[in-house]
């Protein structure tokens, strides 16, 4: 038996409604949007002070540590929140479970703190 085409109707207007916010949003944009140019308007703007130096200056590795860092934190909340929720039900197995868990965070975070990551060297430490 071949499916009947109505049992994908919903799927294609949800589609055909999202494809449509999209084409509008940027036509509403480009119609609506400023349209004045020139040396100032043209210049890359990013929080009220002027761009000095090259853009092409690679960022410093501990950026990315530090950003890694609190994906691991976020992280350890999303699988601690369950099981503050469910703790009686697990019982000790589920209380040595966690500790273990723990146990290897901090030694995560030991093991950053070790390297380093979170020291950061100030303009003023340059000077």
């Amino acid at each position: 038996m071949n499916p009947v085409p109505f049992d994908y109707f919903p799927i294609l207007i949800q589609f055909l409604v999202a494809a449509s916010f999209v084409v509008v949003t940027l036509v509403a944009t480009h119609l609506l949007g400023p349209k004045s140019k020139g040396i100032r308007h043209d210049n890359s703007f990013e929080c009220g002070l002027d761009s000095v130096g090259n853009a092409r200056n690679p960022f410093s590795v501990k950026y990315f540590l530090t950003a890694i860092l609190f994906v691991l934190f976020d992280v350890e909340i999303i699988f601690l929140y369950p099981w503050a929720v469910n703790f009686r039900k697990l019982g000790w197995f589920g209380f040595f479970e966690i500790l273990v868990f723990l146990t290897l965070l901090m030694a995560g975070f030991y093991y950053v703190i070790k390297k380093g990551v979170l020291n950061w060297e100030t303009a003023e430490d340059r000077d």
